[in-house]
């Protein structure tokens, strides 16, 4: 007969999982159903992804746990996801800012929205006519940066320039662009 090892706590599976990540995904197991439940009631949409992120932030965090609930680790996990979901929130609201001003659909759940938030962030007949009107090193110094997205370095390595030109030259391009493109509020 052998003995049995009692249970460890999450306390202590927390401190074992500082070397050894099995023992925190123990801690995973006991804990995600909970975590899930109590996410999907207040953010069903994204219940799977803060889910993921407590738990990641929980890891990354790991050292800050301190044992008051002798031995469980779920009012820390439960605190850890309020502050995801919280941060998930402010994160929608300044999105949802940033496409009222560039003129996109904020409910983008909505029918029809999809397509239409693509159509507006697709390049279109007027980007490439507007492309064509840059100079020739401009233009390729854009289709490298903004389109390729590549970083300056590499850009000025394709272009045989410094990076600070590339920065140069893409800045420039940009501006005349942003001079030459009708903008949506000016389309009305």
């Amino acid at each position: 007969m052998t003995a049995q090892r009692p249970e460890r706590t999450d306390a202590q599976l927390i401190r074992e999982g500082r070397k050894d990540p099995a023992a925190f995904g123990e801690v995973y197991r006991r804990h995600a159903p909970v975590i899930y439940a109590w996410l999907c009631r207040r953010a069903p949409q994204s219940a799977t992804d803060l889910t993921a992120e407590t738990f990641a932030q929980a890891w990354l965090h790991r050292r800050r746990f301190r044992d008051q609930r002798q031995g469980t680790a779920l009012p820390w996990l439960l605190g850890i996801a309020q502050n995801c979901l919280r941060e998930s929130i402010r994160c929608d609201r300044v999105e949802s800012r940033a496409r009222e001003r560039l003129g996109l659909p904020v409910d983008l759940a909505a029918d029809g929205a999809y397509a239409e938030v693509e159509q507006r962030l697709s390049p279109d007949v007027d980007m490439d006519a507007a492309l064509a009107t840059l100079p020739e090193h401009e233009r390729r110094a854009v289709e490298l940066r903004v389109v390729d997205e590549l970083p300056y370095e590499e850009v000025a390595r394709r272009l045989s320039i410094q990076p600070a030109a590339a920065r140069l030259r893409v800045s420039r391009a940009l501006h005349r662009l942003t001079l030459t493109v009708p903008h949506p509020e000016e389309e009305s």
